[in-house]
């Protein structure tokens, strides 16, 4: 039984979850060279990170986004289905002066950045993960929930080395003269949420899919019958909800339950920002996955 985004019911996930690799393994932990002490959200990294929580998800809740943004919420509970994407647009181009970076304080002579917001981020993100809109957004989910990048154009597993220092100048430099980025992508995840929970009330999983070539390129953190795996995926990566759209970007094909509370973003939530593909931005942790040929 499957919705029209995939979502299932717990019953229908198709996999067992009283048998998932590593159940009480250490495996099943998120490495801490993966993750921050603290974060801004009501669970700690190690909690939301690990392969408990993608079995037996919780909400997740960014620290004080709903009781500053009330009205938001509220106007959208109460619009029609078919408004809402249009309430939340307006109200972040009021709030945040995305049409008047003036208003904010802006009196740089180039506007390149000023314009930056969300839409042009997550579009950005489409065309390459790893340019420095990619590292904005891998940013926040560092900052938000506490799951380091694992990759960035290059592997980032040394804090102190050179790719992660790099990651972090293009997160910054991303960062430069915009309009409270971050924030906005704190409603875009708060909408998000709020869409999900009303167009599929009670299900907390979807199964999304993403095409690979080599599964040495992920972290592997063990393996089981059958090609089922644990791995840590990076702390935000783009799936499909379209087994034959991913069979398009690789030999094989990774299956994954994503719990409902780590899809940050997919291509049917603000119509015109993502086109094709069935795009799914999915926040990071370690994962059972089943490794299938086309």
């Amino acid at each position: 039984m499957k919705t029209e985004i995939g979502v299932a019911p717990d019953e229908a996930l198709g996999c067992d979850k009283s048998t998932l690799l590593c159940r009480g393994d250490d495996k099943a932990t998120l490495p801490r060279e993966a993750r921050l002490p603290i974060n801004r959200c009501n669970l700690p990294a190690v909690a939301l990170g690990s392969l408990s929580y993608q079995k037996s998800p919780t909400p997740l809740l960014l620290d004080g986004v709903a009781e500053l943004h009330r009205n938001l919420f509220d106007r959208l509970y109460a619009a029609a289905p078919g408004a809402r994407a249009g309430v939340f647009r307006d109200y972040l181009t009021v709030h945040f002066r995305l049409e008047r970076p003036d208003e904010m304080g802006f009196t740089g002579l180039r506007k390149s950045r000023a314009k930056a917001n969300y839409v042009r981020l997550i579009r950005g993100w489409s065309f390459d993960s790893d340019s420095r809109d990619g590292a904005v957004l891998k940013g926040w989910v560092e900052s938000r929930f506490g799951l380091m990048p694992r990759y960035h154009g290059q592997p980032m597993f040394d804090p102190a080395g050179d790719a992660y220092r790099r990651y972090l100048e293009m997160r910054s430099h991303g960062l430069y003269g915009t309009s409270a980025l971050e924030a906005q992508f704190d409603l875009v995840y708060g909408f998000c949420q709020l869409e999900l929970a009303l167009r599929h009330p009670g299900a907390r999983h979807v199964t999304l899919y993403r095409g690979v070539n080599r599964m040495a390129d992920h972290e592997i953190l063990a393996k089981g019958a059958g090609g089922r795996h644990v791995i840590l995926l990076n702390n935000l990566s783009s799936f499909t909800c379209s087994r034959e759209r991913a069979g398009e970007f690789g030999d094989y094909i990774l299956a994954v339950d994503v719990p409902l509370t780590k899809i940050f973003f997919h291509c049917g939530l603000l119509p015109g920002v993502l086109q094709g593909e069935d795009e799914f931005l999915v926040i990071g942790g370690v994962v059972d996955v089943t490794l299938s040929t086309l």
